[in-house]
């Protein structure tokens, strides 16, 4: 092997795995556990656990990857074969986004902002009418969204802009 090649992990290894790229999130390495999630789906590719949480830390990494790190996430969402869990995270990848872009400051922001929480709504709203039993994860989302867009009234469409591709859809 060179050394400059990937080490392939072994499969035995993939629930432990699973549990660092979780602690990995949670002490703030989106990168670290990233990494680890591409070497689960190395030797599992299909590993539903494995994708949700490689899109969580692509995610927490939108300030610096912005919109191919939203391109980046809906790629693994595809995969995933539950549609309520498929449109809840896409939903929180475009709530994620709208926050990265409104933290800009810049010219047009506050709009574009805007349609990403839109967009997040949106998804939500479709998880909603797919969540399983008791699971309300997504009406708690949309509630935050709506709380997020009453605190900030300056945050709404620009109607007078062309309708641009930042939506990625």
């Amino acid at each position: 092997m060179r050394d400059d090649e990937l080490k392939p992990m072994s499969k035995g290894a993939v629930p432990a795995a699973l549990a660092k790229a979780d602690h990995y999130r949670l002490l703030n390495d989106p990168r670290q556990a990233e990494s680890i999630c591409l070497d689960i789906l190395g030797v599992d590719p299909d590993n539903q656990k494995a994708l949700v949480v490689l899109v969580l830390a692509l995610s927490d990494q939108l300030e610096r990857r912005k919109d191919a790190g939203v391109r980046q996430a809906r790629e693994h969402l595809a995969r995933v074969k539950d549609a309520y869990q498929r449109t809840y995270f896409d939903g929180l990848v475009c709530e994620r986004r709208a926050y990265t872009v409104l933290a800009t400051q810049q010219p047009g922001s506050a709009a574009a902002a805007y349609g990403w929480f839109r967009n997040a709504m949106d998804r939500y709203a479709e998880a909603e009418r797919v969540r399983p039993p008791d699971n309300d994860d997504a009406i708690l989302r949309w509630n935050s969204v709506i709380r997020m867009l009453r605190r900030h009234p300056e945050l709404k469409p620009d109607l007078d802009a062309p309708p641009t591709e930042h939506m990625l859809e």
